[in-house]
């Protein structure tokens, strides 16, 4: 079994706002699929940036990222953020005119999910698993599922990282071969030890996270 992480959808999914970004994902996965042999964990971020509200954000995920390269069979692959501005119509503004158009600073991860893709298929066809597990809730993910199960007859599961039973991308359940959906103890149970050892030595979990 090959699993794919859509990180974004992850975090935003069932670990901001809680304890528990320390996330061992490792762990997570052993522990949603207890049964199977996990071959590969392809984990597909973006490098934060500094803000003045977190200046300390990018050090903390480099801090993360240095635990999870302690993972042997994980490896992370880059997209990136882009920041840009955009204008947009006011839904309900508090003055007129109703039209109030805003100008507002739009942040996107860009690249994740056509990386996951890729891998997905490239991975796939190249014989390199024979169930294929995607973390992410993401539809824009159905179309790659969807090939490797008609065009290599392989088997692909989803399971969907977001608490919120309500946000379900209903065609990505469907398109699936099997669908879960992350359970917060899962979540809380699968941390890092706060202390942690690689070859450059220990280091520890952020303080303030």
């Amino acid at each position: 079994m090959n699993i794919y992480i859509d990180g974004f959808n992850l975090y935003y999914g069932c670990v901001k706002n809680t304890p528990h970004k320390w996330l061992d994902l490792s762990a997570l996965c052993q522990r949603i699929f207890p049964r199977y042999n996990i071959n590969q964990i392809r984990y597909f971020t973006a490098r934060v940036k500094p803000t003045k509200k977190d200046p300390q954000k990018p050090q903390r995920q480099q801090t993360y990222i240095r635990a999870l390269e302690t993972i042997p069979n994980l490896q992370i692959h880059y997209g990136h953020f882009l920041s840009q501005p955009r204008y947009k119509v006011l839904a309900n503004p508090p003055f007129p005119p109703k039209d109030k158009i805003v100008k507002v600073i739009i942040t996107e991860e860009k690249g994740s999910d056509v990386n996951l893709a890729t891998y997905l298929l490239v991975d796939g066809y190249e014989g390199k698993y024979d169930i294929a597990v995607v973390i992410s809730n993401d539809s824009d993910l159905v179309e790659p599922i969807r090939i490797v199960k008609v065009n290599l007859g392989l088997p692909v599961g989803v399971v969907n990282p977001i608490l919120d039973k309500k946000m379900t991308s209903h065609i990505l359940k469907e398109t699936a071969s099997f669908y879960y959906r992350i359970k917060r103890y899962q979540i809380s149970h699968s941390q890092f030890p706060k202390t942690m050892h690689d070859h450059k030595g220990s280091f520890r979990k952020p303080e303030r996270w």
